[in-house]
């Protein structure tokens, strides 16, 4: 079957990148995944708390942090396409002057989302369906947790930028050292000096700082272009520049907060099932976050490579991309979620000893087949529509999957009290995000073929 469909694609015109393409997924899903293993650290320290409050009280606060963070991360996604394009036509300029720009709008934003850290809180805790002790944990954290907001964006461009340019070694150093120090400033706040959900929090934040010196002690210790100062500085602010950066970003911004929203409604519609169906949802969902860190690794890597190959107008290219790209995430996503499901109580009791959770688990897990195998197609399609710079895609796909398929299945869960019937909802989101992405792909080859021809004539 797979020769079969390999001979009906053209040859690549740019033979030999498939070994180095496997190379770059293999690192960014090894950095990528070092994030997630600090949430479940997290997880699993407060897990193993006395009350079960305060792993449902991070619970709750990451409503919020989801809508802050998961909306700027256009500051990532919008920064590895433009780069990887401009690798691809070797503009070291371009390459150096999105970083610059970027980087300086990200640092605003951060200081602007500290600055207003309050009214955040009680605008969005307000919102929200917890308990008294629930809230008062889920309050602990965030006022821990915010703290790192500036150096959050700020590492959200230079992470994209490093992976625009394949330095795919480079972030899994970074990711080591920020998650190290995440894990050990866990176990002091938590266990050593007793602080809980506060003591999290501010462990997440300062290994976001220690991540933004590391990030900036590497890009400055190595070849930096300081020449190229005189022809970037009067392009920082091109209105032309800064419109088509905007206009990236604000599809990216509105495929985000769909995505953001939804999850955000799952979360409280689980809350008001009751804390356990809270907490079993809370640990299925940091295992969903944990499986689409792996699969982010082949959807970076597909991003950094399609706007290479956008950049070089190789669509035979782009065809290969997509094969290995969407096969190989799909058959991870569909790997971990049978595992997952043979031995759910071996990898759960790692990460709470509250039996009222572990007993419910295997009553779930099932549904991470579905979630996970659709969701790698949709993660992957994402990284290469961003490589193609194509944000009105990812927007139309995701608003599509977040008020079709998702929010009318999820308001009836929520009314009729079932847990199974919100999981199916998020299912669909997963479907429906899939195959309209898949649905566009033809379009998108072809225009590229139109734009590589117009260029040679």
């Amino acid at each position: 079957m797979r020769s079969h469909l390999t001979s009906l694609l053209p040859p690549p015109k740019t033979a030999g990148w498939t070994g180095s393409f496997f190379k770059l997924a293999i690192a960014n899903t090894i950095s990528h995944v070092m994030v997630p293993l600090a949430g479940l650290i997290d997880t699993a320290f407060l897990g193993h708390l006395s009350e079960v409050r305060y792993l449902n009280g991070v619970a709750v606060a990451n409503v919020i942090f989801n809508v802050i963070y998961w909306g700027f991360n256009f500051f990532r996604m919008g920064t590895t396409g433009p780069v990887a394009q401009a690798v691809g036509q070797s503009d070291e300029v371009a390459v150096w002057l999105i970083a610059v720009r970027n980087a300086l709008l990200a640092l605003g934003a951060g200081l602007t989302v500290l600055l207003f850290r309050n009214p955040i809180a009680t605008f969005g805790f307000s919102l929200l369906q917890a308990t008294p002790g629930v809230k008062e944990a889920a309050i602990a954290f965030f006022q821990g947790r915010i703290l790192g907001a500036p150096a959050v964006l700020v590492n959200f461009v230079l992470l994209g930028w490093l992976l625009g340019r394949g330095k795919g070694k480079v972030v899994i150093i970074l990711a080591l050292v920020s998650n190290s120090s995440n894990i050990i400033l866990d176990y002091w706040f938590i266990r050593q000096l007793g602080w809980g959900s506060y003591g999290a929090g501010l462990a997440t934040a300062l290994s976001q700082y220690i991540l933004l010196i590391s990030c900036l002690g590497i890009i400055f210790t190595g070849s930096v272009p300081w020449h190229h100062w005189a022809q970037i500085k009067p392009k920082l602010w091109q209105p032309a520049a800064l419109r088509s950066l905007f206009g990236l970003n604000r599809d990216i911004l509105i495929r985000t907060f769909s995505l953001v929203i939804a999850i955000s409604l799952f979360t409280n519609f689980s809350s008001g099932l009751g804390e356990t169906v809270l907490g079993v949802n809370t640990l299925l969902m940091q295992v969903v976050l944990m499986a689409t860190y792996f699969i982010d690794g082949i959807a970076l890597a597909v991003e950094s490579y399609a706007g290479r190959f956008y950049g070089q107008r190789a669509t035979a290219d782009l065809h290969w991309l997509l094969v290995l790209g969407i096969g190989g995430s799909a058959g991870l996503g569909a790997a971990i979620a049978l595992i997952l499901l043979i031995w759910p109580l071996a990898f759960f009791s790692l990460l709470t000893s509250h039996n009222s959770l572990l007993t419910q688990i295997p009553s779930y897990v099932i549904w991470l087949i579905p979630v996970l195998s659709f969701g790698g197609i949709a993660f992957t399609l994402d990284g290469y529509f961003l490589g193609l710079t194509a944000g009105h895609v990812l927007r139309n796909s995701t608003l599509a999957a977040a008020f079709i398929g998702f929010l009318p299945l999820a308001l009836v869960a929520n009314w009729l009290d079932s847990p199974h019937l919100l999981w199916l909802a998020w299912a669909t989101l997963m479907v429906t995000r899939a195959g309209t992405l898949l649905y566009r792909v033809p379009a998108s080859l072809n225009v590229t073929k139109a734009i590589h021809q117009d260029a040679i004539h």
